[in-house]
């Protein structure tokens, strides 16, 4: 089964604020969110000062590139941020409840061409009741809660997720959407579920995968076409209220609380592992590597200057064999790359389209 090659594991760099939705582009270097500096920036290949590409209000939680080399933002609409003290000296950022500033949820575009952050959907009037089959309306319209991470087809059109908020009494039930790249159409295809959190699309474009992640398990979605549900005859509309979902596996490391994910050639997950000790921040992380058979092999990290890791956030690939996987550390604040035995799937319209002096960059 496929792995990672944990003693090439390295750090491409350190104090982001809280990083996320990880994009390789040409030149080496690393695109990325920071939710907590509420900023999209720039890692160069070798390492160096990190440099702003946009500023982007409320949380910008995941990030791909569409068919119109514009870059897609999962935006949350902001955190309550807790900040740990370790004995060691490092300090942890946690993502917490909904702010009292709170921006509300949204899918957002922005170009680097000209600079422009274009909001494209804050809610979606349609829904299909059961997944896969009738469309209908949703009066009112559904907002969308905390857009948490995204993957655009080859058609593309954009699949995503919404994590929704949590209060100090009440969270949000959320759902899964597919919405036009142009601002034109969205629907929600999946509604209720469980805080869903990382999503991809397998190699062929026919299964569609998401990680629910206080379910602590990964399902996913036959898909017909583009944004086609096929339902599912067991938990299908037959029986009423189930989601059509299939399950791929729950069979994870300790407590194991799962984010986002990429997918590699061959049709294996690696999914952002959590906290599978506990909620112990004096601890680390991991990836959980999932076939398309649900067989799960578990890649603990260990950060070189001894450091905690305990909330990965995020995956992708890259280099000329696609063969580097860059790992971001939420809470930590750190950039990962290490080396995988398996080459990850290139992405549709993927950062190959971007370097550093491409993008527009705001300061350094």
């Amino acid at each position: 089964m496929a792995a990672l090659d944990l003693s090439t594991l390295e750090i491409m760099a350190s104090n982001l604020g809280y990083p996320e939705g990880p994009v390789h582009c040409r030149d080496g270097s690393i695109l990325l969110v920071e939710i907590k500096n509420e900023q999209l920036s720039l890692i160069p290949a070798d390492g160096g000062p990190k440099e702003v590409v946009a500023t982007i209000q409320g949380g910008p939680n995941g990030a791909a590139i569409g068919p119109d080399n514009r870059i897609y933002v999962c935006n949350d609409g902001g955190f309550d941020w807790l900040s740990i003290p370790l004995p060691s000296g490092q300090t942890l950022d946690i993502a917490g409840n909904q702010p009292a500033d709170y921006l509300g949820g949204s899918l957002q575009a922005y170009n680097p061409a000209n600079g422009e952050l274009q909001t494209l959907y804050t809610s979606s009037q349609q829904r299909q009741n059961p997944p896969g089959t009738k469309i209908e309306d949703w009066s009112p319209a559904y907002p969308l809660c905390g857009p948490d991470d995204l993957v655009v087809d080859d058609a593309g059109g954009i699949w995503f997720t919404d994590y929704g908020k949590i209060r100090e009494r009440d969270r949000d039930i959320t759902g899964l959407y597919y919405a036009a790249a142009d601002g034109s159409a969205i629907t929600q295809a999946v509604y209720p579920l469980n805080n869903p959190n990382g999503v991809a699309l397998s190699p062929d474009g026919k299964r569609l995968y998401v990680a629910l992640t206080f379910e602590r398990k990964i399902v996913y979605y036959e898909l017909a076409s583009p944004g086609v549900i096929i339902p599912n005859s067991v938990t299908g509309p037959d029986q009423g209220t189930l989601d059509g979902s299939h399950l791929l596996t729950a069979n994870f490391e300790g407590q194991a609380v799962l984010d986002s994910m990429a997918v590699d050639r061959e049709g294996n997950v690696y999914v952002a592992t959590m906290l599978p000790n506990g909620n112990n921040p004096m601890s680390n992380g991991g990836i959980s590597i999932v076939s398309p058979q649900g067989e799960v092999r578990y890649c603990p990290i260990a950060l070189p200057n001894s450091d905690f890791a305990p909330l990965p956030s995020n995956i992708c690939f890259g280099g000329p064999d696609m063969k580097t996987a860059y790992i971001t550390c939420g809470a930590s604040g750190y950039l990962l790359k290490v080396r995988s035995e398996v080459a990850g799937l290139a992405l549709n319209y993927n950062g190959s389209a971007f370097d550093r002096n491409t993008l527009n960059l705001k300061s350094s």
